[in-house]
């Protein structure tokens, strides 16, 4: 029988995406949205991170705690190409896993020293919900592990598209100016499925205690209203 093998959480997400939707399907994708790896008591030892502040990006390696209780499937349908192709879980990185475990490339902004958190890590490009488990934290090596002449397989033919956001002044102003930026790129890059297309489908993403409304027409999304949740 397989070798069971316990992992223990040394930290949590904080990000202002409080569910699924919305969030960047890749790492690195929006490079506004910032957030904070928050460790647990145990490994809040400022030694543990002696050194980091040398590298500008760093490796989340964390658990798919949101579709965990799913289960797995050897094939999936990648949203990104219509939800129509099945393709091996192995070939892809859909979170229906047997082992339910991500990997995000993420900047390191810098390093907080919090009086009641300890040693805090603020990250800029991070895909993940709020309160998501931490695995682990390795630095980005550029000389291993950055192979520009990697071939993307079907990623090549997926939709690089990124919507022009119209988002009135006046519900602008309703978000706090540190989060416009995150905001609006986290729209562009179309948090719709991949395979709804309505341009009439009003769709609400929660993101930094704001409901945002907002409806998608041909390569413009139109933000329609903003309120506190």
């Amino acid at each position: 029988m397989p070798q069971e093998i316990k992992l223990t959480p040394i930290a949590h997400i904080r990000s202002d995406f409080s569910g699924k939707f919305g969030v960047p399907r890749q790492s690195g994708l929006v490079e506004a949205l910032e957030s904070r790896v928050v460790f647990e008591p145990e490994f809040r030892d400022a030694n543990a991170l002696r050194g980091i502040e040398q590298f500008s990006h760093l490796w989340l390696i964390w658990h798919f705690s949101e579709s965990a209780e799913a289960g797995w499937s050897p094939t999936v349908r990648p949203p990104k190409l219509g939800g129509n192709a099945r393709l091996g879980v192995f070939a892809t990185r859909s979170p229906f896993r047997p082992n339910p475990i991500g990997l995000s490339c993420v900047r390191l902004i810098g390093v907080e020293r919090d009086p009641q958190l300890g040693p805090v890590l603020r990250v800029a490009g991070a895909d993940m919900v709020d309160g998501t488990p931490i695995l682990d934290v390795k630095p980005y090596v550029p000389y291993a592990d950055a192979r520009p002449d990697a071939s993307p397989g079907y990623t090549a033919r997926t939709r690089q598209l990124s919507l022009r956001v119209e988002f009135p002044e006046e519900l602008l102003a309703c978000v706090p100016e540190s989060k416009r930026a995150a905001l609006t790129g986290a729209l562009a890059q179309d948090p719709r499925p991949g395979y709804q297309d309505d341009p009439g489908r009003v769709y609400g993403l929660a993101f930094a205690g704001l409901e945002v409304r907002f409806r998608v027409e041909g390569e413009v999304l139109k933000v329609l209203e903003v309120r506190g949740t």
